[in-house]
């Protein structure tokens, strides 16, 4: 069943049919992205928690999914993490985990709420999850100096409209690139990913 999963999630189309799929895999999602070897929660948190000196301030765990990504900054030191996503089935896993301050069942195209010293999209913005344009929405969302971090897995480094709306922001200095790092993401599958963090300018 995993590799069925796994076989999907790059293909999937609208907002709906993403949000349905993950409803669907919920129940699994934490064994099988976990024993494909998940890195990417983990270097991406590290990396967030490089840069920040508080690491007390709220922060927002954007598309939180099961809470595996909230897991992931809780063990980096954050103490004060709030999730939202799209999929209530996935919510639920969360909420077991007991991680968060808060969570928000959202929906597609909602604007990122506003005032968080920094915001975490793990895992999120790629082919077989959220659509480019959630890179614009998280940035009108932070305040300037506000931290952005984000991964793009291979399959989103493929296409050049992600790493092309990062660069929109560093190459014309709406956005500092603090962190730039290729590492393992799902080591078990052969898949690395790129995580990032920016600061608003």
């Amino acid at each position: 069943m995993a590799g069925t999963f796994f076989d999907k999630v790059y293909n999937l189309g609208d907002a709906g049919e993403t949000r349905d799929f993950y409803d669907r895999w919920s129940d699994q999602y934490d064994a099988d992205v976990t024993g494909a070897g998940y890195a990417t929660p983990g270097r991406v948190a590290r990396a967030l928690a490089s840069q920040m000196a508080d690491l007390t301030v709220p922060i927002l765990d954007f598309g939180c999914g099961t809470g595996i990504s909230g897991g992931a900054l809780r063990n980096a030191g954050f103490t004060t993490i709030d999730g939202l996503d799209p999929s209530a089935e996935m919510l639920a896993g969360a909420r077991e985990k007991g991680i968060y301050r808060r969570l928000t069942h959202t929906n597609p195209g909602d604007p990122a709420p506003a005032g968080y010293a920094a915001i975490a999209a793990i895992g999120v913005i790629g082919c077989g999850a959220a659509p480019v344009s959630v890179f614009d929405e998280i940035m009108a969302a932070l305040a300037p100096g506000g931290l952005f971090t984000l991964s793009y897995n291979d399959h989103a480094l493929e296409e050049p409209d992600y790493e092309g709306k990062l660069k929109s922001y560093t190459d014309t200095g709406k956005a500092r690139l603090l962190v730039e790092e290729y590492g393992p993401h799902l080591p078990e599958l052969g898949t690395n990913s790129k995580v990032y963090v920016l600061e608003k300018a």
